[in-house]
């Protein structure tokens, strides 16, 4: 058993519900798609607007403290009163955003669209997450697992699909992927019958008792750490996906399609490392991933600004298969400190950490400014020393 499966009886009565893990993993795909479409037209918007980096790091900014502030008040209200049918609405709210990016005629419209499209993330991932918890038949690693991999293979394609449709057609081609959320809206209206009907089905069942009873202050510090690796991995992912094809683009001379594309496998293998990490944590234990993530993934990103063209797609490969194996054991390792605050704890981790990465953008779009893209990957190279504070967690096994 490993540091984060202790107390997990599993009945026949609740079964892993596969089809509700994949419909949410799905959509979760689309609303991530749709998110990816604001990063992956930078390049574009830059040219026809005339951007500073400094401007794009702001739009960075709106989209992810827009979602960050609001994602853990909403999944703290739904944790007191479960709201079903608002995941379609989330969709609706990014479906708003994607018809203003396209057709925005200022810098101004197109903030207004990377915040409706922040909203949309704040309202859809609490109680997404929610959902694949209450789908998990008790397999809470696996059901992260599931849910995350849909998000990060939309954020992977959607730079494909930006390189093949928007750039040739132009801004006014965003238009085309609120099909995408139309969809979600109609998928996540099924999920929502399901999970209020399990909400029925499960009203009169006793509560269970918590699993662990760690003190106030250890499950303080604990959280307080967990938050400091999503910070440390999110401000290094918010400077790849937002820098990465600028850096391309000026060390090595691509195209932006090239650029979009080497993005493109990047992005994939955060996807293939989401997977690995929740299945492979759910046998050796949450911290071992953790730690072997956050701090493993060092050397690769030490090396990443001074390697030649060859080697930069394959530190990139590296840096994201290690870096993501993390996060879906770390938003477990936290739910299994506050047991009943689901919502809240996929608040923070999906909202309010993604929320500082979204700061850290900003605060690199102005050092790019000053100093140039390559400087900023110097700095960011450092940031995986934060894993060292993986020392302080507790082991979870022997807590229970």
């Amino acid at each position: 058993m490993t540091d984060t499966t202790a107390n997990r009886p599993s009945t026949p009565a609740e079964q892993t519900a596969f089809a509700v893990l994949l419909a949410v993993s799905f959509c979760h795909m689309l609303n991530d798609i749709m998110q990816s479409m604001l990063a992956a037209i930078y390049p574009m918007l830059k040219s026809d607007y005339g951007l500073d980096f400094w401007q794009i790091g702001l739009l960075t900014m709106t989209f992810q403290v827009t979602a960050s502030l609001l994602q853990p008040a909403i999944g703290l209200t739904t944790d007191k009163k479960p709201m079903p049918y608002s995941l379609p609405v989330g969709m609706g709210s990014t479906f708003i955003g994607l018809l203003l990016l396209a057709t925005a005629a200022n810098y101004s419209l197109l903030l207004v669209g990377a915040m409706f499209v922040g909203l949309g993330s704040a309202i859809f991932h609490p109680e997404s997450s929610r959902v694949a918890r209450l789908a998990s038949g008790g397999r809470y690693g696996l059901a992260q697992a599931v849910f995350q991999v849909g998000g990060n293979a939309g954020t992977a394609i959607g730079p494909l699909l930006a390189a093949f449709i928007v750039v040739p057609r132009g801004q006014g081609s965003v238009a085309w992927f609120s099909l995408a959320a139309l969809l979600g809206m109609i998928v996540l209206w099924r999920v929502s019958a399901w999970y209020a009907e399990y909400r029925q089905r499960t009203a009169t069942r006793a509560a269970p008792s918590p699993a662990l009873t760690l003190p106030r202050g250890k499950i303080a510090m604990s959280l307080a750490i967990l938050v400091s690796l999503v910070f440390a991995k999110n401000v290094y992912m918010a400077g790849i996906s937002s820098y990465y094809t600028f850096f391309l683009i000026e060390k090595f001379g691509v195209s932006v399609q090239q650029s979009q594309i080497l993005l493109f496998v990047f992005l994939g293998s955060v996807a293939a490392g989401t997977v690995l990490g929740g299945l492979i944590g759910d046998r050796i234990g949450s911290k071992t991933v953790i730690w072997f993530s956050i701090l493993g993934v060092l050397p690769f990103t030490l090396a990443l600004p001074y390697a030649n063209f060859f080697w930069t797609p394959i530190l990139t490969v590296a840096i994201g298969l290690i870096l993501a194996s993390a996060f879906p054991q770390i938003v477990v390792f936290a739910q299994e400190l506050l047991p009943g605050r689901v919502g809240m704890v996929a608040g923070m981790f999906f909202g309010f950490a993604f929320g500082l990465g979204g700061l850290g953008a900003a605060v690199l779009g102005i050092i790019a400014d000053r100093t140039g893209i390559e400087f900023v990957y110097q700095i960011c190279s450092y940031l995986p020393l934060l894993g060292l504070l993986t020392v302080f967690l507790p082991n979870l096994k022997k807590a229970g």
